[in-house]
């Protein structure tokens, strides 16, 4: 196994649909052994990306690399879940990934028996090997995907919103899968609107909307963009108010008995030193940091889905 910095690579990926630009000049960057939470409100391009890396559809113009090389020259080392494999459902479990590996050209029919096995236990299917796909549950179904994504070792795992449409049980796990993978030693880069995801198991995260990535890093550098805020609790909010401005501080807000705004660089001590030298009466004070709903509405101007 080659290691290459970076498992998925894009520089100006776009995709241009007649009058409408689906995915405008993208710049992917997701680090070897991430789980990268590629994170947009329905609609904003994460799709058609997805598709873009696997060679599914065609850029209108930029380039990718997966693993450090051209895609069609990696796609045998990625796994790759977008709207699922066609299943039978009056075969097993096992058969349809049979059928699966079967059309593989670069698997080994010798090793197929042990293969399928061996990605049937790793989903928690072994013992559900013999029934019948049309009698799995949907969290058993999508477990069965992820599967017949791992049929063949793969150094990237590419999904397109792998708990969509599952209940709390089976949302718990294939996120618990994910996890497991990425221990393993795989980059997992995960399509998702269900911050829960991000906040469980990603490290990095690319934000998407309207077809643009508007932000990307690692969870902590992405919390770091936006300035904490203070916040006073007092019976003179408004005089505590003036402290804040004439210290420097920025969107400066007046409540019924508070007054926040937002700390920059300026140390809390300080905050709380000037108060009390102003005579405000503080009954209490904390550095409250945004949460990553509000960062990513913060973003994109739309509200993402939290449950999940």
């Amino acid at each position: 196994m080659t290691y290459h910095p970076l498992a998925v690579r894009t520089q100006g990926l776009t995709k241009r649909f007649r009058t409408q630009v689906a995915v405008n000049a993208v710049d992917l960057a997701v680090p070897t052994g991430a789980v990268y939470g590629f994170l947009g409100p329905n609609g904003s391009g994460k799709t058609t990306t997805i598709r873009m890396l696997l060679n599914l559809i065609s850029p209108t113009a930029g380039t990718h690399e997966l693993l450090g090389v051209p895609a069609a020259a990696a796609l045998s080392k990625v796994g790759s879940l977008v709207e699922g494999p066609a299943f039978h459902p009056y075969l097993s479990g096992r058969d349809n990934l049979r059928r699966l590996d079967a059309a593989d050209r670069t698997a080994d029919g010798a090793t197929a028996a042990t293969r399928i096995d061996g990605a049937l236990d790793r989903v928690g299917l072994l013992p559900a090997a013999r029934k019948r796909y049309r009698a799995y549950s949907l969290g058993m179904r999508q477990r069965l995907a992820l599967a017949a994504t791992l049929l063949q070792p793969r150094e990237l795992l590419i999904l397109d919103e792998p708990t969509n449409g599952l209940d709390p049980q089976g949302t718990r796990e294939v996120r618990s899968i994910i996890t497991h993978l990425a221990a393993e030693g795989s980059t997992v880069m995960l399509s998702t609107h269900l911050l829960s995801e991000v906040e469980q198991i990603c490290t990095h995260v690319g934000v998407m909307h309207l077809g643009k990535l508007v932000a990307q890093g690692s969870i902590e550098a992405i919390r770091g963009r936006t300035a904490p805020t203070a916040r006073v609790d007092t019976s003179l909010p408004g005089q505590a108010a003036a402290t804040l401005r004439g210290l420097g501080l920025t969107d400066v807000a007046v409540g019924e008995e508070h007054a926040t705004g937002l700390l920059g660089p300026i140390a809390p001590e300080k905050v709380v030193a000037a108060l009390v030298g102003d005579g405000v009466p503080v009954r209490g004070f904390a550095v409250q940091r945004p949460d990553l709903e509000e960062l990513f509405v913060t973003l994109t101007g739309e509200g993402f889905d939290v449950s999940g």
